[in-house]
């Protein structure tokens, strides 16, 4: 089990309950950036820290360097979050949060749609591979 695993599990429900509580006051059809802002504060009125746009150490064969990832939401170090607000979430989505936790060995990752009229229904989870100990 990846030893981040169950302290992202119980983030992820909280976060998922702050992003519903965004969507409820805000509705469907704005821009990413806002629903970013919007569940940033959010979280941190319910005292989950959350960092944006976050540098990170990239190591490949023995370069390292670091770079600053575009990914949305890194909540509390264990758990990444993509904002979407589009028709349809496509496979490339997906793959690019996956690469993200890879890359963190961050053990959960959000993909939140809040496009969709009911929220709940544009959320997918995604887990690394053996993280779960299952």
């Amino acid at each position: 089990m990846h030893p981040l695993f169950l302290k992202a599990d119980r983030l992820s429900h909280e976060v998922i309950g702050a992003a519903i509580e965004v969507h409820r006051e805000t509705g469907s059809g704005l821009l990413e950036s806002i629903y970013e802002r919007c569940l940033v504060h959010e979280l941190s009125i319910r005292g989950i820290s959350a960092v944006q746009q976050a540098p990170v150490v990239i190591e490949y064969k023995g370069l390292k360097f670091e770079e600053t990832l575009r990914l949305d939401l890194l909540v509390e170090g264990c758990l990444l979050v993509e904002l979407k607000s589009v028709q349809d979430v496509l496979p490339v989505h997906k793959a690019q949060l996956f690469s993200y936790m890879k890359l963190l060995n961050v053990p959960l990752g959000l993909l939140i749609n809040f496009h969709e009229p009911k929220l709940t229904s544009g959320i997918h989870r995604m887990m690394l591979p053996g993280s779960s100990g299952k």
